[in-house]
């Protein structure tokens, strides 16, 4: 069973919403919880590093920090301008 985290921006107020939205997807997929953080992203970071937890859960992906490690992107997201790959200009 993969062991998830919950974080939970510690600037983010009220803090309940995301807690609950993050909670109810930690139960559906059956994760083994071990809890909610409400710390710096570095915290996060570090327990994943340390293989604590298999899965992070945040409720909204405007909740992560742009410069965070590891850095994580998504092909086809909206950031990514049509003809651009990684900032770079196709072509």
């Amino acid at each position: 069973m993969e062991i998830a985290v919950v974080w939970v921006p510690a600037d983010l107020e009220p803090p309940e919403p995301a807690v609950a939205m993050c909670v109810a997807h930690v139960r559906r997929h059956a994760y083994r919880s071990a809890g909610v953080i409400r710390a710096p992203w570095e915290t996060v970071e570090q327990m994943m590093v340390d293989g604590e937890v298999d899965v992070v859960v945040i409720a909204d992906r405007g909740h992560l920090p742009p410069d965070r490690s590891p850095r994580i992107e998504v092909a086809g997201t909206p950031d990514v301008e049509a003809g651009e790959v990684a900032g770079t200009p196709l072509g």
